[in-house]
C-alpha cells in the first residue's frame, strides 16, 4: 500500500508530520539511498528503506484488521474492573496491540471489528460519514407497517431526534418476530430505544454487517483476520473521508467562509475625555503668543 513519505516518517514516532516536511525540504531524508526533496512522494513501506539523516527509520506497525463475533455476557473492552468476561479473552494468540472499533452492549452479540489503525477506526465512527450498521434484532410481537414506517422516518428519543432507520422484517414465530435495522449513528442503546419506543421490547440483537463487512459464517466467540479485499474496503473509507473533508474545506474558502471581525463599539466616556483634553491643550500658535 502506497503512503505518503511524510506520513511515514511519522508515524514511526521520529518527529511530527510537519516537522517530518521540514526534513525532507532539506534533504535530510533518502528513500532506497535517493535523496527526496519534494513534497508528495509515496512509497511502500513493506519494500522501501528510509533514511533521515542516514539512520533508519524504525519499521511501522503493519495494519492488523480482525473480525470477531461477539458473544453475548461479554464485555466490549480489554479489561474490566468488575472482572467480567471481556474481548480480550477470545484473542488468545494475537500479539498485536489492537481495539475495538465502536462497542456492542454487554448482552448482545455479533460483529466487532477490531484494528491497530487509528485513522481508520475513526473514520468508521465519525458520524459525519454515516457508515450503516445492520442488525438483526428480535423482538417481543410483530411490528406493523405504521411502526416500520415511524422508524423509517426517524424519530424523538430522550437525547434528540434519529436519522431514519432501514427496517424490513426478516422472520415470525408464534408469538416474537425478527427484523433487520441498518442505521449509521452510534448512540447508546438506540437501536434497543426506537423500537422500545414503537411498543416492542428487544430480546435478541445480533449486529450482522458493519460497513463494508458481513458477518459470515464466523462462530460464536470465534475470530478471524480480514482479507485483503475487505481491509482494502476499509482503508477506501478513511480515503473517501479524506477527500470528503478536503472539498468540504474547498468549498469553504471559495464561498469566502471566513469568521466574522468584531467591529470596535464606540467609547463615548473615553472619547468625550480625548476631546476635553484636546481642548484644554494650547496650541503651538497659544505658546508663541
Amino acid at each position: 500500500m502506497q503512503v505518503r513519505l511524510q506520513k511515514v516518517i511519522a508515524a514511526s514516532g521520529l518527529a511530527s508530520r510537519r516537522q517530518a516536511e521540514t526534513m525532507i525540504r532539506s534533504g535530510q531524508v533518502t528513500v532506497n539511498g535517493e535523496v527526496i526533496c519534494t513534497m508528495g512522494v509515496s512509497i511502500d513501506p513493506s519494500r522501501d528503506h528510509v533514511k533521515v539523516d542516514g539512520r533508519h527509520i524504525k519499521s511501522t506497525e503493519p495494519d492488523v484488521f480482525l473480525m470477531l463475533n461477539k458473544p453475548p455476557g461479554c464485555v466490549t473492552s480489554m479489561r474490566d474492573p468488575l472482572g467480567r468476561s471481556t474481548i480480550a479473552d477470545l484473542l488468545k494468540g494475537i500479539r498485536a496491540r489492537v481495539f475495538p472499533v465502536g462497542r456492542l452492549d454487554y448482552d448482545s452479540e455479533g460483529l466487532l471489528l477490531l484494528t491497530n489503525n487509528g485513522d481508520v477506526a475513526q473514520a468508521c465512527l465519525h458520524p459525519r460519514f454515516k457508515i450503516p450498521k445492520s442488525y438483526l434484532v428480535k423482538v417481543a410481537g410483530v411490528l406493523n407497517n405504521q411502526e416500520i414506517a415511524r422508524l423509517e422516518q426517524g424519530m424523538v428519543l430522550n437525547d434528540g431526534p434519529t436519522a431514519p432507520a432501514r427496517v424490513k422484517k426478516s422472520g415470525k414465530a408464534k408469538v416474537n418476530s425478527w427484523v433487520e435495522m441498518t442505521i449509521h449513528e452510534g448512540r447508546q442503546h438506540q437501536v434497543k430505544r426506537m423500537l422500545e419506543a414503537v411498543g416492542h421490547q428487544v430480546l435478541r440483537l445480533r449486529r450482522v454487517r458493519f460497513g463494508p463487512l458481513s458477518l459470515g459464517d464466523i462462530p460464536i466467540g470465534a475470530h478471524r483476520y480480514l482479507t485483503d479485499k475487505e481491509a482494502n474496503a476499509l482503508r477506501a473509507l478513511l480515503c473517501d473521508s479524506s477527500r470528503q473533508l478536503s472539498t468540504e474545506e474547498t468549498q469553504m474558502r471559495t464561498v469566502g467562509h471566513v469568521p466574522p471581525t468584531r467591529s470596535r463599539k464606540p467609547n463615548p466616556r473615553k472619547e468625550g475625555q480625548q476631546r476635553g483634553t484636546a481642548s484644554l491643550t494650547p496650541s503651538r500658535r497659544t505658546l508663541k503668543q
